[in-house]
């Protein structure tokens, strides 16, 4: 019964541990400068992006070439997008906090999608310069 209930404490523990080092790493990802082509390829001005702007940031790196194979994308951001959404749309009439919660994090979720852009789009260029160099 001993071994059960440490066992069980250890793994609350690491999951806890990885939900930090995940929260880390996106807050870390969205506090990257974005560049000014990829805004100006959104139509978005950095002061007004809001979580309404991660769809066509996402539209915008499928459109994005990507010539070095990379483990990066979007898909644990569009679900963790997807579940703040959701539940903006059902807490967010009861409670004012989590409406502002939910955009807050919504637009993390645009941020992090507009760095993966500038990543992909400077990983082309440095590839394609060392393509020239050759």
């Amino acid at each position: 019964m001993f071994s059960a209930a440490l066992l069980s404490i250890a793994v609350v523990a690491m999951g806890q541990f990885a939900l930090y080092y995940w929260r880390a790493v996106f807050t870390g990802m969205a506090s990257l400068p974005i560049s000014s082509r990829v805004l100006e390829a959104a139509q978005v001005r950095e002061e007004s992006l809001c979580g309404n702007d991660f769809e066509k940031f996402a539209s915008l790196l499928t459109l994005t070439p990507e010539l070095k194979e990379t483990k990066g994308g979007l898909g644990m951001v569009r679900a963790y997008y997807a579940a703040v959404h959701r539940a903006q749309s059902v807490f967010a009439k009861f409670s004012p906090m989590m409406a502002g919660w939910a955009e807050k994090e919504r637009t993390l979720c645009a941020r992090i999608a507009a760095v993966h852009i500038d990543r992909r789009l400077e990983a082309n260029l440095v590839q394609a310069a060392s393509i020239r160099s050759l």
